[in-house]
């Protein structure tokens, strides 16, 4: 009988993944070689681990007090002392990936650091290390933190777009705070998107078990590169039920890229507002594909507009890349910066056009909310990005509007509608649909929570 032998890598995450569990196959091989090793993933993790590190941080949280604690006649009138605001401690946890070993560079999530007072990084050795915030993209979900560089591992980054559905992959973090963990599983579906957990979304979906905790943690293929950030589950119950998401790698390098350098990401404007094919307007434009997005609105003295493009343009290559949707535009386009150029294939009255456009800079743009919702009458809205937190500011309110009765005040900021992230008014104005109930999520300082208006 011929034997076939198979790198020990490939065995081992077949049987990770249960592909290969009390096969007759793995037991004949492991019986023709007696006494060699048995196959494992604990050579690739040995050089992989010491790249991941705990992210563990502390805010400083203002309690909440009495409001007639705050009135200075009422404290006189009662002779109460001056005293400082109250004050608690909140600390979280999470993970990193070291990058750069030689500048200390640490990737992780921003929600992991986000508002962080201390960030303090524990490395694989046990050794912990103060770190310094290097830059934040709230919209990625993406952060870089800065540690003191000495005897670090980093990770070897790998081409995420060469990623297929079903490779192998692992993923290394903290979940629950027990410490280094690693999981396996399977590229389960490659650029997520449209779930309203981030404000630019291509994920990498993964059956491997990811966890609170896990946030910023390592996603590798089984040469132990690194594929992709772990950043979400989706789960009704808070814990893994095999539907996991991490950030491509490609995605990550781009954004930390910009941090470094600005420690910001300076997105550039197209200034078109695009929505998908749905079977309608495939019938009404006379397509045979869904694949791609219909321009529906053009700002004026836009980069877009001065480059020609025009409402009922169908968009379905950007910069080389086909478009399955809407958001693959926003997502290609979210990773360009301010005077970069960019070229799309777009569908004219059944003509193939190329047109190039550069990107220019966002400007602050104001309406009136009843021209998006009738529920939003007497109201003013902007983009804003206040304390990292981007969206949509509402600057005024009518005390006589529907908006002001639902408890809604100037300062709100609309940072959701309806499950998508809404970091401006342009994807507020693609989210909104005027015929229907609006869900916003409110962030009002250190508050959030959700309205609904009928």
């Amino acid at each position: 009988m011929k034997k076939y032998l198979f790198p020990a890598y490939v065995l081992a995450a077949m049987m990770a993944g249960g592909f290969l569990s009390g096969s007759p196959a793995v037991a004949a091989l492991l019986q023709s070689a007696p006494g060699s090793p048995l196959p494992s993933l604990a050579p690739m993790l040995e050089r992989t681990m010491p790249a991941v590190v705990n992210i563990s941080t502390t805010t400083n949280v203002k309690m909440r007090e009495n409001p007639l604690l705050r009135d200075p006649f009422f404290r006189h009138f009662f002779e109460l002392p001056n005293q400082p605001q109250l004050r608690r401690r909140k600390n979280s946890l999470g993970s990193g990936v070291i990058i750069d070993k030689d500048q200390g560079y640490v990737l992780t999530n921003n929600h992991v650091i986000h508002k962080a007072d201390e960030i303090v990084v524990t490395l694989n050795d046990g050794r912990q290390l103060k770190a310094e915030l290097v830059g934040t993209d709230p919209g990625a979900d993406i952060a870089v933190v800065r540690i003191p560089a000495d005897n670090l591992t980093e990770l070897p980054i790998a081409d995420s777009d060469k990623l297929r559905v079903g490779d192998f992959v692992v993923a290394i973090g903290n979940p629950f705070g027990l410490g280094q963990t690693v999981t396996s599983g399977i590229v389960s579906a490659l650029g997520r998107s449209g779930l309203g957990i981030e404000g630019y979304e291509d994920f990498i979906q993964t059956d491997a078990s990811i966890n609170p905790g896990n946030s910023g943690g390592a996603l590798v293929n089984l040469r132990g590169e690194l594929v992709g950030i772990n950043t979400a589950i989706l789960a009704p119950s808070g814990g893994n039920v095999g539907i996991g998401f991490a950030i491509p790698s490609n995605m990550v390098m781009t954004i930390k890229d910009a941090l470094v350098k600005h420690g910001e990401v300076r997105r550039g404007l197209l200034g078109v507002t695009t929505q998908d094919l749905t079977p309608e307007l495939m019938q009404a434009f006379d397509l045979k594909s869904n694949h791609g997005a219909v321009i529906s609105r053009v700002q004026a003295n836009s980069p877009a507009a001065r480059a020609g493009l025009e409402p009922g343009d169908i968009i379905f290559e950007v910069n080389g890349r086909k478009v399955k949707n809407s958001y693959a535009i926003r997502n290609i386009v979210g990773l360009l910066r301010i005077g970069d150029e960019i070229t799309l294939e777009v569908l004219r009255g059944g003509e193939r056009k190329t047109i190039t456009a550069v990107l220019g800079k966002p400007r602050r743009d104001t309406i009136a909310g009843g021209k998006l919702h009738p529920r939003l009458k007497g109201v003013i809205l902007s983009t804003t990005q206040r304390d990292q937190v981007r969206g949509v500011l509402l600057e005024k309110i009518s005390t006589a509007s529907y908006a002001w009765r639902a408890g809604l005040r100037p300062g709100d900021i609309i940072v959701s509608a309806n499950r998508y992230r809404t970091e401006n008014l342009d994807q507020l104005r693609q989210v909104i649909d005027p015929r229907r109930p609006l869900l916003i999520n409110i962030q009002r300082g250190d508050e959030a929570f959700f309205l609904v208006m009928k």
